[in-house]
């Protein structure tokens, strides 16, 4: 967080039902930076798609130029933010996916990964480097546009075929990833992916 306020931004967290510290953290980043750091709170673990939607929805309030996803696992840079909301803010992009190195990822995130870019081109049609990336920026007018619904990690997916199902410019950048022990246990697998595809195909059944 001390990363991202450096570059002079506003924050919307959203505590997902955690049972850490993070609430107190986020608290005192609150009374550092006052009207630059906005927390929200899921009482109950919703699932990231949920704390995605609530992070957005709060975060269109604010009338921003740009609305920047930003995984909290720390995999990312913060330095990247400018890159990643370039194109939206000149007006190039509606919306923008922080594309990972898939060379420099471990073996079972990087078919996880691939399964996922796979899902995403089959059951929406276009294909992307990197749909499971969490670093992207939008437009407002993109933000307001997406119908999302997934409270898991297959929201990724929806807000690609969202942006192509409107019409959309989506442009991919590259982005440098930290791989720790933390990130490599957060986000998209192989079990994760089977997970959304299962989902997935009940969906289109239904």
């Amino acid at each position: 967080m001390d990363d991202l306020l450096s570059l002079g931004v506003q924050l919307v967290v959203v505590d997902d039902g955690s049972q850490d510290e993070t609430h107190r953290i986020v608290q005192d980043y609150r009374k550092r930076y006052p009207g630059r750091v906005h927390l929200y709170r899921h009482l109950l673990n919703r699932g990231v798609g949920a704390a995605l939607q609530t992070g957005l929805a709060a975060a269109l309030k604010r009338r921003p130029r740009a609305l920047v996803t930003f995984d909290s696992d720390g995999q990312h840079h913060a330095q990247d933010l400018y890159r990643v909301v370039r194109p939206v803010v000149m007006g190039q992009a509606d919306a923008v996916i922080g594309s990972r190195d898939f060379q420099k990822m471990p073996l079972h995130k990087k078919f996880g990964n691939t399964v996922m870019n796979l899902i995403t081109l089959t059951f929406y049609g276009h294909q992307v480097r990197d749909s499971q990336s969490g670093f992207r920026a939008f437009t407002p007018q993109t933000t307001r546009l997406m119908e999302l619904h997934s409270s898991g990690y297959g929201i990724c997916s929806e807000m690609v075929g969202e942006v192509f199902r409107h019409d959309l410019r989506l442009e991919e950048v590259p982005i440098t990833t930290i791989f720790t022990d933390y990130s490599l246990s957060k986000g998209t697998d192989t079990k994760i992916g089977l997970k959304i595809l299962i989902k997935l195909i009940r969906d289109v059944f239904k």
